[in-house]
């Protein structure tokens, strides 16, 4: 609609105000049609509707026969796909899997062998980097189930620096050429919250875990605006192909946040943000007091905090209240201390920023949980949905506090179909009692924010719909799904990875559902998930992904 009709249209609408109201010239309209759609109201009750309209980037409303409510507006067949709102990955690292899409992934190889085979042909066919680099190893797939050594990377690539990050990235092997240029000998000793792996002779082996690995990082050239752009870009690519249009980014620096507000305020992010920044980034104090940073098109926002206790269960650095139970003298690591932890939090809930904790040891949740009940009494902010990231393994007699200190669980499902095979090892059958506990927290009544860590696991989040309701592998084992009572149901897990998801993040009146005046965030997709057989689900395929009424990818 051209200038002059919008103000006459808006003329017309201010005589009308009080008598019979007025609404959108129907020329400005689209509706999709056909279409067997699912949503939550605000309310966060599931609704069904075979037709949806929209303007200007919003939901005017869904219902049946809309055609005859808008009768000029163009109308879009949805040939009787399936219609449900964009989803929204409530933990990941976008820039992480941006740098893994664009470097090597080592994800699934079978052994370290493997993986260095790999390593010396992407460095032969990669003459210029001066560091190569990958993710993706996970040493408790493999045979022997040990720990690499440098030495094996040593042998296909001496020249130049090598670092490849577990899985979880909470540990990293390096070959000598690394070690050398972190000054890492026999003599360096083992940072707070870190280890050094070290052969029978004391020397670094190679293997660094969680704060230690930042004495490789910390050499390692940091990514500028280009890079950082870059990795946006290719993460945007995938991630709306797989229908999320939304995505926590689960500690951000400084200078992503710089990038990421230019980008979303030049019009060129395409994905929305909701932005944890790092309470680890030097820059923390100076950018919290300057208060919130949003646009109006709820492209970017950032508003809270990512704060790390603990490390991972993989390699062993979740902080537990008792030794693991397959290393009986070892309890983990936390890589903030409780005595750095309460300031620290009390600080950020004190600028008005949400508090989001990386916790998954039972020591590592109930050290949060304690922390959170302290800064309540002393600076108030319980109102901003604050959350524990992770929240994997709790002690059954702290669940409920979640609840009582309205603290999200922000869990992602993938992680316990992906630990079954080696989270009874490290932690025994008794503390699995609390682990991997959704319906433990959704029957007490706190809402569950699915994600799914990406570039940890794989950002398809029909995987992690899937892993919520079946509990199984894609093989559909084990049969009757690995802890089965702690299952959703597929409303329940759709639920936690859109308005729910939304929630935590402050956005459920604007997202995460496709209610009137809500962004017109959705997706088609090529199967039922409601009605399918739930096994089926993780083989789902996004058809198109829309967002703010455009689309944005086609399959």
């Amino acid at each position: 609609m051209d200038l002059s009709k919008r103000i006459i249209w808006a003329i017309g609408c201010v005589a009308m105000l009080g008598v019979t109201g007025c609404s959108k010239p129907t020329s400005d309209i689209t509706i999709i049609s056909n279409v067997q759609g699912y949503s939550f109201d605000n309310n966060r009750q599931l609704i069904e509707f075979n037709s949806m309209a929209m303007a200007e980037g919003k939901v005017l409303a869904t219902g049946d026969a809309l055609k005859d409510s808008y009768a000029n507006a163009k109308i879009i067949d949805g040939r009787g796909k399936t219609l449900i709102p964009a989803l929204t990955d409530a933990h990941g690292h976008v820039s992480s899997l941006g740098y893994t899409l664009l470097s090597i992934d080592v994800r699934g190889y079978e052994s370290a062998e493997r993986i260095s085979q790999a390593i010396g042909k992407y460095a032969d066919k990669q003459p210029q980097l001066s560091w190569i680099r990958g993710r993706g190893w996970n040493q408790v797939l493999w045979a022997d189930q040990q720990y690499p050594t440098a030495a094996t990377l040593d042998a296909v690539v001496a020249d130049r620096p090598v670092w490849l990050e577990r899985i979880d990235g909470h540990a990293g092997w390096a070959n000598s050429a690394a070690l050398k240029l972190a000054g890492i000998t026999r003599e360096t000793q083992d940072p707070p919250g870190g280890q050094i792996f070290r052969d029978s002779q004391g020397n670094p082996s190679g293997i660094l875990i969680d704060n230690a690995m930042n004495l490789v990082a910390s050499v390692i050239p940091a990514p500028g605006p280009t890079e950082i752009n870059a990795a946006l870009q290719k993460a945007s690519d995938q991630l709306l192909s797989l229908g999320i249009v939304s995505a926590h980014d689960a500690g951000i620096s400084a200078l992503e946040h710089s990038e990421y507000r230019q980008l979303a305020d030049s019009g060129q992010m395409r994905i929305r943000i909701y932005a944890m920044l790092s309470s680890t980034d030097p820059q923390l104090s100076q950018i919290i007091s300057k208060g919130e940073s949003a646009d109006a098109e709820d492209m970017y926002i950032m508003r809270s905090v990512k704060v790390y206790a603990d490390g991972a269960l993989g390699s062993r650095g979740a902080a537990m209240i008792e030794p693991y139970s397959d290393q009986p003298n070892h309890n983990g690591l936390m890589l903030t201390s409780k005595e750095e932890l309460e300031p620290l939090v009390e600080q950020v809930l004190g600028a008005g920023f949400q508090v989001n904790i990386h916790a998954i040891g039972d020591l590592g949740n109930r050290v949060a949980l304690d922390t959170f009940e302290k800064a309540f009494t002393h600076v108030g902010g319980r109102e901003l949905r604050n959350r524990i990231e992770h929240s994997q393994v709790v002690a059954i007699e702290d669940i409920p506090r979640f609840k009582t200190l309205d603290i999200i669980p922000s869990m992602q499902p993938t992680h316990a179909t992906s630990d079954m095979n080696m989270a009874e090892d490290r932690v025994g059958p008794a503390r699995l009692g609390g682990a991997y506990a959704w319906r433990t927290f959704l029957n007490q009544g706190s809402i569950v924010a699915s994600g799914s860590d990406f570039p940890v696991e794989l950002a398809n989040p029909f995987h992690g719909l899937h892993a919520a309701v079946t509990r199984q592998d894609h093989n559909n084992q084990p049969e009757a799904g690995w802890i089965a009572k702690e299952a959703m149901t597929v409303e329940e897990a759709l639920r936690s990875f859109t308005i729910d998801a939304a929630w935590a993040a402050n956005q459920d009146r604007t997202l995460g559902g496709l209610s009137a005046g809500k962004w017109a965030d959705f997706i088609l997709l090529d199967q039922n998930i409601m009605e399918i057989d739930p096994q089926q689900i993780w083989k789902t395929k996004v058809e198109q992904t829309w967002r703010a009424g455009e689309r944005m990818y086609s399959r």
